[in-house]
């Protein structure tokens, strides 16, 4: 099965979540051929990298099937948590301007993938949410970076208490940047395409880099935590927990 679809075409890569009868779920699998789509994106010399998805959803995130049918969760988690940050930072390198596509929920790890690009563009039906907390386990995918977006504070509510975050919060906290009927989502984002495309392209690399580095220097720092943090929490009471009652369709029970 093809999990991620790469296009390129005339200085635009198209890399598309392509297991949306599954939600786009983040798997060993599914990272290796995004990191193989983002490596070819850079090969033919991309301008814009468009990361879209398939299906109702653009992720639901870890794929909690896999991590409780693992031998050794915390090193399945600490490879697959490592392959992802490698993702997230090439995106955020890169000197392709990323423009996401969101529709549906982007959860768990889908919520900080589709931000790690430049261009947040969601439809109206689009919801964020970071769920890390209700499986016993910490935020991973760069969702410490969210924090320069979003702020401290609105993070923090999201990642304690779980709330969602809707597609219009999301353009009010300045998280999206353009906000869009369903149908109109594809239409919006080739408009988006079509106006970098007519820009300087070497303008818009300095451009991403020195606001980028201006707000975090070294994300591959903050992404490196993330890893040990969720790494620690697997092979903890808790996170084994929190994933088992998932998969089990319960109430987890957690220690005081």
């Amino acid at each position: 099965m093809t999990l991620v679809r790469y296009t390129h075409d005339a200085g635009v890569a198209r890399i598309t979540l392509a297991d949306g009868g599954r939600g786009n779920p983040i798997h060993p699998d599914s990272v290796a051929a995004l990191h193989d789509a983002v490596r070819s994106a850079h090969r033919d010399g991309a301008r814009v990298i468009v990361l879209a998805a398939e299906g109702r959803f653009f992720s639901v995130g870890g794929d909690l099937g896999a991590f409780s049918a693992a031998d050794d969760v915390p090193g399945f988690i600490d490879d697959l948590a490592e392959a992802l940050h490698r993702v997230v930072s090439e995106l955020v390198r890169s000197d392709a301007i990323v423009v996401s596509a969101v529709q549906g929920t982007a959860a768990g790890a889908g919520f900080p993938l589709a931000a790690a690009a430049d261009i947040v563009v969601a439809a109206e039906n689009a919801k964020f949410s970071l769920a890390y907390t209700k499986v016993g386990l910490s935020p991973d995918g760069g969702s410490s970076l969210l924090v320069h977006t979003l702020g401290l504070h609105r993070a923090l509510r999201l990642a304690l208490l779980g709330d969602l975050l809707t597609a219009q919060q999301a353009y009010d906290a300045g998280l999206v940047a353009r906000v869009v009927p369903a149908d109109e989502l594809a239409a919006t984002v080739d408009a988006v395409v079509a106006s970098l495309a007519t820009g300087s392209g070497t303008a818009q690399a300095a451009a991403k880099r020195l606001l980028r580095e201006a707000v975090v220097p070294a994300p591959e720092s903050a992404l490196r935590k993330e890893t040990l943090s969720i790494r620690s929490l697997a092979g903890s009471s808790d996170g084994r927990e929190g994933v088992a009652a998932f998969v089990e369709k319960r109430a987890p029970k957690f220690n005081a």
